[in-house]
């Protein structure tokens, strides 16, 4: 995967409304349309396809303002960076909600596929162990209006005895742990065959790459779903419950042992050999068992009754040298960085309480990928502006970022003519 090339622009210009169209380079948005063969009927529509996409980041980063009102916030900047045509005329919402139709949400999760990519650079704090970038995966919900159209494609949490208040969606993301960008998505149902996070991270795995150390949560771990995101050539560095068996085959000078994961389609006498086999050092058939390591320590304060907490970490790093065990240990609380991501999202930019504004799972898809492009813009304006002065990201302030950057627009009203 390679990063789109963006013109270079000093980072005040950066700070605006333009922070949307700057990320988001407008050829990219004209090759999502035509792939997903929604290019307008006519020319000269008042709300072309690239402006809506605009749009739907905007009404992330203005959640509570109407639809007027953002589009009108919208203009000036897109005029800016030639996007606007000034003999359009300002929509009504009737019309807003028709162009959003017209565009649906495969155009939005087709840009973000070609937009989201990682932004550290080499000497961003925090983003790396090593030569290896740190990501995670993790997923959130979404609340969104009580149509019968969401409730039907999404689904009710909780289940029919106490089903929750409105139908939610599911997401899971794929995050840069170091700047919170989110490098890949998946959106899916809240309940039904194939909704639950395992199912919705095998769609995810094959944007890993070589240079990534996978950090997951033990809700993730399945032999299967481990032996698919280890063939991608990524690193992985896993939490995995208290109950999965890991036989010590050698103990390590930094208090990790190497281990082995087996199938769970592999039993009873065959599970012994194989355990057996693996103590010998001998090859195995990847299709039953995978060499580990393992990383186990306590952490204060947060078992039951104040008793420590154990964490048992396994690993595709099984080399002493790739890693010691107590830089694996501090990468993987790294992974609590997808958890600010998560919230930044739902909560910062959306408002706590507040639910979608789409009616129907089409607009849900495009509104949700627009929070998560919008959410993207800013992780990157962080990362860039935090490596610049040489500091972790984590030091820079979502919310004041977000401020900075409404206060800007604010600041130079669109002025639209009337």
């Amino acid at each position: 995967m390679t990063q789109r090339n963006v013109v270079a622009r000093p980072l005040a210009e950066w700070i605006s409304l333009g922070l949307l169209a700057g990320s988001v380079p407008r050829d990219v948005i004209d090759e999502a349309v035509a792939a997903c063969d929604r290019a307008p009927k006519r020319a000269g529509g008042k709300l072309p396809p690239h402006v809506m996409v605009y749009f739907a980041m905007a009404l992330a980063l203005y959640a509570d303002d109407d639809y007027e009102e953002v589009i009108t916030r919208l203009t000036a900047t897109l005029a800016g960076w030639g996007c606007w045509d000034q003999r359009w005329e300002v929509p009504t919402k009737g019309g807003i909600t028709q162009a959003r139709q017209r565009l649906g949400g495969q155009v939005m999760a087709e840009v973000f596929d070609q937009v989201a990519r990682p932004v550290a650079e080499l000497l961003t704090r925090g983003a790396w162990l090593g030569h290896r970038r740190l990501v995670s995966i993790d997923g959130f919900e979404w609340d969104m209006p009580d149509s019968p159209a969401n409730a039907e494609t999404f689904g009710y949490a909780g289940g029919s005895a106490t089903p929750s208040a409105f139908p939610k969606a599911r997401v899971v993301t794929l995050t840069e742990s170091g700047t919170h960008a989110s490098i890949g998505a998946a959106i899916g149902p809240i309940s039904g065959k194939g909704s639950g996070e395992q199912s919705l991270a095998r769609e995810l795995y094959p944007r890993l790459e070589e240079d990534h150390l996978l950090l997951a949560d033990r809700n993730f771990y399945s032999f299967t779903d481990w032996c698919q995101a280890a063939d991608t050539g990524a690193a992985l560095l896993w939490r995995v419950t208290a109950t999965l068996t890991l036989p010590v085959l050698q103990m390590l000078p930094d208090g990790s042992y190497r281990s082995v994961v087996v199938s769970p389609e592999v039993k009873n006498t065959a599970r012994t050999r194989l355990i057996e086999a693996a103590r010998r050092g001998g090859d195995l058939d990847p299709d039953q068992a995978r060499y580990v390591r393992v990383v186990e320590y306590e952490v204060p304060d947060r078992g039951v009754e104040a008793d420590p907490e154990l964490i048992c970490l396994i690993t595709t790093l099984t080399d002493l040298t790739d890693a010691p065990a107590l830089d694996l240990a501090q990468a993987y609380h790294q992974r609590w960085e997808h958890e600010q991501a998560n919230d930044q999202i739902k909560t910062r930019l959306r408002g706590p309480g507040r639910i979608l504004r789409s009616k129907s799972p089409d607009l849900v898809q495009q509104e949700i990928y627009g929070y998560l492009l919008t959410h993207y813009a800013i992780s990157a304006l962080i990362s860039r502006a935090a490596t610049a002065a040489d500091i972790d990201p984590d030091r820079v302030k979502f919310m004041r970022t977000v401020r900075i950057i409404r206060r800007q627009v604010t600041a130079d009203p669109a002025a639209f003519p009337p």
